[in-house]
């Protein structure tokens, strides 16, 4: 009835993090944006600094999102089936805490780029060397 149509619109609502951190970070790491700009790609600060950097960050955010979107996919299904014949207040908040702790995982990932970053790249995008 409605709410089985209720609960499947929800669920898939919580499925577009995962899919588009899927979707997202296959594009950056196989085809990423080869020119640094202010619209596509991983885009921060540090990753601007240098072509080097620009294309070291679309690479590793790719690949951590590609994890990312993997392990949130079935993680995503297995927290909201319990809500499966719960009724709609239920179903919502189930959604909307779900919704929320994968966007603070997306959130999240951006300081594994920036670390990464950090980690390979002086403060002018300068490769570090390797010791």
């Amino acid at each position: 009835g409605d709410f089985t149509g209720y609960f499947l619109f929800m669920m898939l609502c919580c499925l577009l993090v995962p899919l588009t951190m899927l979707l997202s970070g296959r594009w950056l790491d196989k085809y990423p944006p080869k020119e640094i700009n202010g619209l596509l790609g991983y885009r921060t600060k540090r990753s601007r600094k240098s072509a080097d950097a620009w294309n070291f960050a679309q690479h590793f955010c790719g690949k951590l999102w590609v994890k990312i979107g993997i392990v949130l996919f079935p993680v995503t299904l297995l927290a909201m089936l319990p809500f499966l014949k719960s009724g709609i207040d239920a179903v919502s908040i189930a959604a909307l805490v779900v919704s929320a702790a994968q966007i603070l995982v997306m959130v999240a990932s951006i300081r594994s780029v920036e670390r990464a970053l950090r980690r390979n790249f002086d403060e002018n995008g300068v490769r570090k060397q390797a010791r």
